[in-house]
């Protein structure tokens, strides 16, 4: 079907209107060049953001979890623990490094990973005498994982946890911010992500000795000399003055971005949940989500439609939706990588998988559009069922 209608994004770049103050001082000031004020700045007010002792403000994501298992001495042969159900950048590094990743299945209560495919996977380690060396634990689409229950197995096997929380800035668990419960926490500011530094990411620690190392390491490993002197690899991760000022601006609207998309899973909620099959991503008790995107699963027997004609015919009418991440366990790049399920009986990220959607969740979407898309699932379902019927 070809419609006139314009596109409704899954999660598209709001800026604030105050990134043009932080970019014009870079300008003014010739600060163009990576490094610089606002990138001091930018880590001082993050990490105060997320009640850490520190922060250092890289080129993305996938960056700072790369830096997080080289100060974790990650080699190759070694393993690590990943969260299966995730984006696959979280697990690249892991690969980047020569070490073998392990994915651990979900639970249901947070789609997060689940402490006993954790328990399970750690008590298989150790009778092996080969414990991983880090445990990264993804807080999907804003949910924080259980981490009460993961931080203590963690704690008991003495492997330090990783918490990927680039999804979830603005989120929390037990009153304390995601991102903020591991040895290392690693944000995202892509151009999707609640905020925005157009490319970029932020690693944090309470550790501000391996954050130190992290920058050096971060700024190609150059040695303290009056010539280029290099006795270690680096990388070329830093972020720029620029995109800091950008970040700066966007961090003063955080609280702003999770009300905006807490409302719009609450409309969703309120429009959709009624509708037969329907279950959307659950809260845990004690958390609370960013919502970054709006997340549900499909049952086709109840619903008499399925995820692919939902997003077919949403894709028909110019909306942006898109399948919940497709289990690494299950991706080509991990074939023969070691899985552990939820229990024996089920996988969860495989259910997850198989019957969840995303759904356009950004901040600027209009009132209007996001009626399009509560419209557009309403009549597919009722049209497929009645035609089940």
């Amino acid at each position: 079907m070809v419609t006139n209608k314009s596109k409704v994004y899954l999660s598209s770049p709001h800026m604030s209107g105050h990134e043009m103050k932080y970019i014009q001082e870079a300008f003014d000031t010739n600060w163009i060049a990576p490094l610089g004020p606002h990138v001091d700045a930018f880590e001082r007010e993050f990490a105060a953001c997320v009640g850490v002792h520190g922060a250092a403000a890289v080129s993305s994501g996938t960056a700072a979890i790369h830096l997080a298992l080289r100060l974790l001495h990650v080699k190759e042969g070694d393993t690590v623990f990943c969260s299966s159900l995730t984006f696959v950048a979280s697990a690249n590094p892991i690969v980047y490094l020569g070490a073998e990743p392990v994915f651990i299945d979900s639970e249901p209560e947070t789609w997060n990973m689940s402490p006993q495919a954790l328990e399970r996977a750690l008590q298989d380690a150790a009778r092996a005498g080969r414990l991983p060396k880090a445990v990264i634990v993804v807080n999907l689409y804003g949910q924080s994982a259980k981490m009460d229950e993961l931080a203590a197995l963690c704690e008991a096997y003495r492997v330090p946890m990783i918490e990927d929380a680039a999804e979830s800035l603005g989120s929390s668990y037990k009153g304390k911010a995601s991102g903020s419960f591991g040895r290392y926490g690693i944000y995202s500011f892509n151009g999707n992500k609640i905020i925005t530094t157009s490319g970029g990411g932020m690693l944090v620690s309470n550790d501000q000795e391996s954050l130190h190392r992290a920058r050096f390491l971060a700024t190609q490993a150059r040695d303290q000399a009056p010539h280029y002197q290099h006795s270690q690899l680096g990388y070329n991760y830093r972020m720029s003055n620029v995109l800091a000022g950008i970040g700066r601006a966007q961090l003063e609207v955080l609280e702003d971005r999770v009300r905006g998309r807490r409302a719009v899973f609450d409309r969703y909620y309120e429009e959709l949940s009624y509708l037969p099959g329907i279950q959307f991503m659950p809260e845990l008790n004690g958390t609370f989500s960013n919502r970054w995107l709006t997340a549900l699963t499909l049952d086709e027997r109840e619903a008499g439609v399925t995820v692919s004609q939902v997003l077919a015919s949403l894709a028909d009418e110019n909306i942006e939706a898109r399948p919940v991440w497709k289990p690494l366990h299950q991706q080509p790049l991990f074939d023969g990588a070691a899985y552990y399920p939820h229990s024996e009986q089920e996988s969860v990220s495989d259910r997850l998988f198989r019957t969840g959607l995303c759904l356009p969740s950004g901040t600027n979407m209009s009132e209007e559009e996001q009626t399009r898309v509560i419209e557009c699932i309403v009549n597919v379902m009722i049209r497929k069922s009645s035609i089940s019927a």
